[in-house]
């Protein structure tokens, strides 16, 4: 079989690099997000997140999976206390679960890591629903503190996206 025609060109890698990307307010307190890929039409979304010691981000119910891979520091879900996450540590989380983000206040460092979300994250706050918060949401969000900064838009993937007929 020879090699496959290209059927997606490309001119350039599509790559994002952390150390040359601004953080942005994350959901909460303590905590800034680097986008690196949103897709608002598929609903995935892929952050790098860093959150201060004592940060804790409230219960969440995801609508799809999330893959999270922590590079600096140590978080848990209060759920989940005896399942501390620390550098290194991979965690798949199944749709349809509950969790409550936390980094223990006496944290030496802050804990980071990126994580890849399929779906959205429904937010609760005292047991009751406060928001969604998925590719679209974070989008404007970024976009938003962009403007208020007075700094570029920042550099992420971001898929065309968009239904139309083919050339036919």
């Amino acid at each position: 079989m020879p090699l496959p025609k290209v059927v997606t060109h490309q001119d350039r890698l599509l790559s994002v690099n952390i150390n040359e990307s601004h953080e942005f307010p994350g959901s909460e307190p303590g905590s800034t997000i680097i986008p690196l890929f949103l897709d608002r039409e598929n609903g995935v979304w892929v952050l790098y997140g860093k959150f201060e010691p004592g940060t804790t981000l409230p219960p969440h119910f995801h609508t799809g999976t999330v893959h999270f891979f922590t590079t600096k520091g140590q978080w848990n879900y209060v759920e989940y206390p005896e399942d501390p996450q620390t550098a290194g540590s991979y965690l798949y989380e199944p749709g349809g679960s509950v969790h409550t983000f936390s980094v223990p206040a006496d944290a030496t460092e802050a804990a980071e890591g990126f994580m890849v979300v399929y779906g959205a994250n429904v937010i609760f706050s005292e047991g009751e629903f406060q928001s969604v918060r998925d590719a679209g949401a974070i989008e404007e969000g970024i976009l938003a503190a962009a403007r208020k900064a007075g700094i570029p838009v920042p550099l992420y993937i971001r898929p065309k996206g968009g239904a139309e007929f083919s050339a036919g």
